[in-house]
C-alpha cells in the first residue's frame, strides 16, 4: 500500500470533464505527435498499440499540455516511467481495438503521492467508465480470470493482476443496466459491490481528469479503434 495514503486522500476529488479545452488544430497536433513518436509495444492479445510520449518530442505541445492542466488541478509532477535511457516519458498514446479492462493506476513507488491522470480523446467514439471506488496500491489489473491471476513474468510497467477487489467493496451485485450498455465486455461477476460515478462520453477537445485511486475501465463502446493520451501525475 501507498506510504502517504491521508496525503493523497486529501488531494482527492470528484472526477473532472473540461470541454473544448484543446482546439481542432491543437488536437490534430497531438495526432502527428502520435504517428511521429516509435511504436513502444503492440499486446497483440489485447490488441493495443501503445506508443511513449519522449521528452524530446514535441516541447511545444507539452508546454501546451501542462499550462492547460495546471490551470485546473494547480502544480503537479510528471509520474510516468522513463524509457530505455533513463529519459522521462510524458505520456502514453493508445491505439485500442478492444476495451481495455478493470484497473486502477497507481504507479509503481510507494512513496509517491500519487494526483490525478488526464485523458485526451483523439478520436471521438468511446467512452470510459470511472467507478467511486478507490484502491491505494501499485498499478493493478483487476480479474477472475485464472490464467491473468497466474501471469507472473510481469514486464517493466505492466500492471500487477489481483483479484482482490472482489468482496473488498462488498457484495452488491453490479447494475445489470450498465452493464449491458457499457461493460459487456466485463464478467458482471467482476464488477461485484463498484459503483459508477461518472461515465466520460468521448468528445474531440475534452480532457477528463480523475484520480489514480479511482477504479476504472474502457466501456465496450468502440468504432473500429480508438486513440488517447493519457498522462499521470503526482505531487
Amino acid at each position: 500500500m501507498h506510504k502517504h495514503i491521508e496525503k493523497i486522500k486529501s488531494n482527492e476529488s470528484q472526477p473532472k470533464i473540461i470541454k473544448n479545452i484543446f482546439n481542432k488544430n491543437e488536437i490534430k497536433e497531438f495526432l502527428n505527435l502520435y504517428i511521429e513518436l516509435p511504436l513502444t509495444v503492440h499486446n497483440k492479445r489485447q490488441n493495443v498499440k501503445k506508443k511513449r510520449w519522449l521528452k524530446e518530442f514535441r516541447s511545444d505541445l507539452e508546454n501546451l499540455f501542462r499550462s492547460r492542466l495546471e490551470n485546473e488541478i494547480g502544480s503537479f509532477k510528471y509520474d510516468n516511467l522513463v524509457d530505455d535511457s533513463g529519459k522521462e516519458i510524458l505520456g502514453l498514446f493508445q491505439e485500442s481495438y478492444n476495451p481495455i479492462g478493470l484497473h486502477i493506476d497507481g504507479g509503481f513507488n510507494y512513496d509517491n503521492i500519487i494526483f490525478k491522470q488526464t485523458l485526451i480523446p483523439l478520436t471521438d467514439t468511446g467512452s470510459t467508465v470511472i467507478f467511486k471506488n478507490r484502491f491505494y496500491d501499485y498499478s493493478t489489473n483487476f480479474t477472475i480470470n485464472d490464467e491473468e491471476l497466474n501471469e507472473k513474468n510481469l514486464k517493466y510497467g505492466q500492471n500487477r493482476r489481483s483479484s482482490k477487489h472482489i468482496g473488498f467493496f462488498g457484495s452488491k451485485p453490479f447494475d445489470e443496466t450498465i452493464h449491458k450498455k457499457y461493460l459487456n465486455h466485463e464478467k458482471i461477476e467482476n464488477l461485484i459491490g463498484l459503483e459508477v460515478d461518472t461515465i466520460y462520453e468521448w468528445e474531440i477537445g475534452s480532457m477528463l481528469i480523475f484520480d489514480r485511486t479511482n477504479l476504472h475501465c474502457s466501456s465496450s463502446i468502440i468504432n473500429e479503434k480508438k486513440i488517447g493520451l493519457t498522462t499521470f501525475t503526482k505531487k
